[in-house]
């Protein structure tokens, strides 16, 4: 178990929409829309990629977060982290992992500690991703709050973020990134 950060649930509640469904540019888009694993798309732009755990707990599943394959009221472990690369966080992520889902070899999940939970997916041949959902993050958000809390320079856009479930040996866990300011995401 890690120790909890102080901001810890940060949460991500939002409403989440198809991609189609918003204006992006091509370079966002190009960023939030990524099939592949982002944990080794931001390790081939930085000297230095870490992650940071602020926290992991066990809960139920909020209504707000419940899809067609995590129920409200499931207990889940959350997971949130912050994904450095050359010391400067580019991304917020939060992770549901059912307890149902972690048996078996998938076990390993609950224990990840600082080693990157993408990294360790996408390692796997059989691994699902079902479709990408997005959104953006106002001023007023929870989001918003830890970038003030790490003291980030002001980002005058919205943050956007995706999440998408995975089903791994048809086990389905959760992940939502947002891409903090600064991020390759927003650079052109």
């Amino acid at each position: 178990m890690t120790t909890e950060h102080s901001l810890f649930p940060v949460q991500m509640l939002a409403n989440w929409q198809s991609p189609d469904l918003q204006t992006l540019s091509d370079h966002l888009r190009d960023w939030l829309l990524d099939p592949s694993s982002l944990t080794a798309r931001l390790k081939a732009h930085c000297q230095d990629f870490r992650v940071e755990v602020l926290g992991q707990e066990i809960i139920a599943c909020g209504a707000a977060e419940a899809n067609d394959d995590i129920i409200a009221g499931e207990q889940v472990l959350v997971r949130e982290v912050l994904l450095y690369c050359d010391d400067v966080p580019h991304v917020f992520a939060r992770s549901l992992l059912p307890l149902s889902s972690l048996t078996g070899e998938q076990q390993q999940l609950a224990h990840l500690g600082t080693q990157s939970l993408g990294q360790v997916l996408f390692n796997h041949p059989d691994l699902l991703r079902k479709k990408i959902e997005v959104t953006a993050f106002n001023a007023q958000s929870s989001v918003a709050n830890l970038v003030n809390y790490l003291a980030m320079p002001t980002h005058q856009q919205p943050l956007w973020g995706r999440r998408s479930v995975f089903v791994l040996d048809a086990k389905p866990l959760m992940v939502a990134e947002v891409f903090l300011p600064g991020a390759m995401a927003y650079l052109k």
